[in-house]
C-alpha cells in the first residue's frame, strides 16, 4: 500500500508548516481532519480542497459537503467519498485547502514522497513533522505564549537595552557630532 507524504504550508507563511504521512486508500475527510489537528484548528466550520497546478490555481473541487451557499462550476466530490489516491494525477501533485470560508483560512498542501514501505508503528495518517508556530484560529497567540512570563523575568525586559539611555539622560549633551546643528551637519546630508 502507498504511504503519501504531503507538506502543507500555511499561505501567508511558508516557514510554518506540517508534514502528514497518509495511505493512498484513506480519504480526503481524514486528511481534512489531520490538517486541523497539526495546525491546532477545531472542526466548527465549512472546509473544501481544490486540486491545483504549479501555479496554484484552483481546479476540481473535493467538499466536507455540497454547501448550498455557494457557487459551483460542477459538482464537488465529497471529502468521505473520495480517496486521496484516486485525485493524485502528478507526482508532485498539488492541492490548496480552505477551511472556514467566512475567515479564509488557506493551506498549501503539496506531495513530498511516496513510498511502498508501511511503517507498523505508525497509525496512518501521521503528523511527521512540524515546523514555526501555527496561526491562531481565533484571536491572537503569543509566540512564547505561557513561557513569555518566564523570558521577561529572567532578562528583565521592563528595563532599556544595555548602552541606550533615555532621551535627556546624563551623556546625551547635544553636542556629538552627529545630528548637533552646531557641527554644522544637518539631517539633509545624510
Amino acid at each position: 500500500m502507498a504511504i503519501l507524504k504531503f507538506r502543507i504550508y500555511f499561505e501567508e507563511d511558508d516557514s510554518v508548516y506540517r508534514d502528514i504521512a497518509i495511505r493512498h486508500k484513506q480519504s480526503f475527510f481524514e486528511l481534512h481532519e489531520t490538517i486541523l489537528k497539526a495546525f491546532e484548528f477545531d472542526t466548527k466550520h465549512g472546509a473544501t480542497f481544490f486540486r491545483s497546478n504549479d501555479n496554484w490555481q484552483r481546479g476540481r473541487e473535493i467538499s466536507l459537503e455540497q454547501y448550498p451557499n455557494r457557487t459551483y462550476k460542477a459538482p464537488p466530490l465529497l471529502m468521505k467519498d473520495t480517496t486521496i489516491g484516486s485525485e493524485i494525477k502528478d507526482p508532485n501533485q498539488k492541492f490548496i485547502y480552505l477551511y472556514d470560508f467566512v475567515k479564509g483560512w488557506t493551506f498549501l498542501v503539496e506531495l513530498i514522497n511516496v513510498t511502498k514501505e508501511e511503517n507498523p508503528k505508525v497509525t496512518y495518517p501521521s503528523i511527521v513533522r512540524k515546523e514555526g508556530i501555527p496561526p491562531s484560529q481565533y484571536g491572537t497567540k503569543s509566540l512564547l505564549g505561557e513561557r513569555f512570563a518566564d523570558v521577561e523575568e529572567k532578562y528583565d525586559l521592563t528595563k532599556g537595552a544595555e548602552g541606550f539611555g533615555e532621551e535627556g539622560e546624563e551623556g546625551n549633551t547635544g553636542n556629538d557630532e552627529f545630528g548637533s546643528e552646531e557641527s554644522g551637519s544637518s539631517e539633509e546630508e545624510f
